[in-house]
């Protein structure tokens, strides 16, 4: 058996294949970013998770894909967390931006971005990655993301200059107050998981003029900032992975075709196509 995994900073998505290729289980757990959790957190977090803990000793290969996996040493905490549940399998571990390029490749060169708690992008050609412009991650900046979406509502809000009928349903739907959010941001840990989770009120409000100019303007930075960095930008299709991607894709048309790029591929987990991409493997073997 195989183990598939897409890992954001929230949420992690699990599928696990057998030998035939046929899907034995899927299930999710919170998601483990390295620069937030260490080995032992990442190994209760799988433990926690009955149907992973009963099938970890027959999975004989893990395939993870997460935030925050961009160097040896991030990858070597995360390694040790997989390892440490799934003790009879080889571990690989790659970085999520990696994943999505898997997940969105469809035979020909494009640009795959990530576009959910976080933001990221790369050029991929199926054989190999060009990152291009780093991600700075929440607290630099994080373009077009949840974080950077849930940063706006919540300074908008502190300021006073949310219309009337946003802030009404804002304090209806957090039931909060500033002292409160400040000190889950500040005090408190996984501060940008917190911060992201004020989006979903963005995509409830998203025919709103003030929500439409804050998501335009934060697509709009992510495009100039990521994807034109790229010299193939207007060669080839920008594909995007995420919730955010999938919840405002009307507006990340809109913004691609302002300055001519191509929308490609849309989807909301990464780990479908993932599983197709697996799939594909198992094909060509047998």
């Amino acid at each position: 058996m195989i183990a598939i995994a897409d890992s954001g900073s929230t949420k992690c998505d699990w599928v696990i294949l057998n030998n035939a290729g046929e899907q034995v289980l899927a299930t999710n757990t919170s998601g483990f970013n390295p620069y937030y959790k260490d080995a032992i957190e990442i190994e209760g977090i799988l433990r926690g998770n009955l149907g992973l803990s009963q099938i970890s000793l027959q999975v004989k290969e893990v395939f993870f894909y997460g935030a925050g996996c961009s160097s040896e040493k991030m990858i070597r905490i995360v390694e040790h967390g997989l390892q440490s549940v799934f003790t009879a399998a080889m571990i690989n571990v790659n970085h999520d931006v990696y994943g999505s390029a898997l997940s969105t490749y469809s035979g020909e060169p494009g640009i795959s971005c990530i576009l959910g708690t976080g933001s990221n992008s790369c050029y991929f050609d199926g054989k190999t990655i060009d990152n291009g412009i780093p991600s700075l991650g929440y607290i630099l900046n994080d373009e077009g993301s949840g974080n950077a979406i849930g940063k706006k509502l919540i300074t908008n809000y502190a300021y006073g200059n949310l219309p009337t009928e946003l802030a009404t349903d804002f304090d209806a739907c957090f039931d909060t107050d500033l002292e409160t959010i400040l000190t889950n941001i500040y005090q408190r840990p996984y501060a940008n998981t917190y911060i992201a989770s004020f989006a979903p009120f963005a995509s409830k409000h998203k025919k709103h003029p003030f929500i439409q100019s804050l998501i335009s303007t934060g697509i709009d930075d992510f495009l100039k900032v990521h994807v034109l960095s790229f010299s193939t930008a207007h060669q080839v299709p920008i594909h995007f992975v995420g919730s955010i991607a999938f919840h405002f894709k009307d507006e990340l048309e809109e913004a691609c075709k302002k300055i001519n790029l191509t929308l490609g591929t849309v989807i909301q987990k990464p780990i479908d196509g993932l599983v197709e991409h697996y799939l594909l493997s198992f094909k060509k073997k047998n």
